[in-house]
This record gives C-alpha cells, structure tokens and sequence, in this order.
C-alpha cells in the first residue's frame, strides 16, 4: 500500500474523531488509528526495497553503458587495425580511430552521468517523502501525547502524631 496513502488516511481518521469540548484534543478509535500505524510498517520497508531497485538498476544502466563502451572501444581498435595496413590510409585511420575512442568515452561518461542523476533524483525524492511521512506520523503522536492527562503526583496522607 502506498504511503502516502495511509497518511492520508490518519488524517481522515483525526479529522473524523469527535472534538472534546472546549480543548484541542480529540477521540481516536485505537483500532483504526493502530491498524494504519501497522499498516505504515509494513508499507515503509516496500519504499525501501524501491529505492534498492533503484540503485540496481542505475548498476545495471552502467554495466549496460560499460560494455558498450567496450564493444566500440574494440570495435574502433579493430578497424584501426585494418587501416593501418596502408600508409595513407594508416594516418586517416588512427585519426577516425582516436575520434571514436574519444566519442566512445565521451558516451560512456553521459550515460553513466544521466544514470547517476536519475538515481540521485529518485532517492531524493524518496527521501523527501519518507521525511515528509516523519514529521505527519511525529504531529500525530504529539497530538495523542497532549490529549493524555498528565501524570499527578500522588497525594500524600496526613501522618499521624
């Protein structure tokens, strides 16, 4: 279940509770309220398991992007090696062949940047709700904490003499 969802849900659940009269204090059902809590556990270590695909699949972007570098890296060392075979062609074909190296690199080097970003962008974003979820589940608890009757010392008896 979707977090954001179930906080949404706990504050349909405060905005439902009945108002304690001249206070800003308020009933909650327990039941409810505990079944959502639960229901956020079980729901926070999905984020978090979405967050780990993300990073593995920025890994596998990157070992993607790795073995094409590679294969063009091969791909310009063996026509520069068919080339240089000829003197004129040989001094063209190291030229082509650095153009492509370069290019390969430079593609590599994109590609693993963009990967990068797109995972920094998603765990950002994950981490914003997760804060965001935080400081909903902190309100509510404060809210629940002010609503108990504060603890009173017990009263002592008279000693007798």
């Amino acid at each position: 279940m979707d977090i954001l969802h179930l906080v949404d849900r706990l504050e349909e659940l405060l905005n439902e509770s009945r108002p304690i009269p001249l206070t800003h204090n308020v009933i909650v059902d327990e039941d409810k309220f505990l079944d959502i809590i639960d229901q956020m556990r079980i729901s926070i270590p999905e984020e978090i398991k979405k967050a780990q695909q993300i990073a593995a699949q920025r890994d596998r972007v990157m070992a993607q992007a790795q073995e094409e570098a590679n294969r063009t890296l091969q791909l310009a060392r063996e026509k520069a090696e068919q080339l240089i075979s000829k003197d004129q062609i040989a001094q063209e074909a190291q030229r082509r062949a650095s153009q492509i190296i370069d290019q390969a690199r430079m593609d590599a080097e994109n590609i693993k940047n963009g990967a990068d970003q797109y995972a920094l962008d998603a765990l950002a974003s994950l981490a914003d709700q997760l804060e965001r979820l935080l400081v909903q589940v902190r309100n509510g608890m404060r809210l629940l904490e002010e609503k108990q009757p504060a603890a009173r010392p017990p009263v002592e008896s008279p000693k007798p003499e």
